[in-house]
């Protein structure tokens, strides 16, 4: 899989549905494996008020990736 197709699906936390945005970059370290996703909030409203704009979301966060979501455990 893509990160381009990662991109795509929108990223949900499974403890309380609230859809936290979509995913906009990778860490990767040096040997490939990738560290963590970085998701952009959702609304523009939370991203100008809240200075956590960004969340990182590391693999073992990630509890299913779907056709069209990805729910993770936060």
């Amino acid at each position: 899989m893509r990160l381009s197709d990662l991109q795509a699906k929108m990223v949900v936390n499974v403890n309380d549905g609230k859809h936290l945005g979509a995913i906009v970059d990778a860490e990767v370290n040096e040997s490939g494996q990738i560290l963590y996703f970085t998701v952009m909030m959702k609304h523009l409203f939370k991203r100008l008020f809240k200075s956590d704009a960004e969340v990182n979301i590391t693999i073992k966060q990630i509890v299913k990736i779907g056709a069209d979501v990805i729910l993770v455990d936060l």
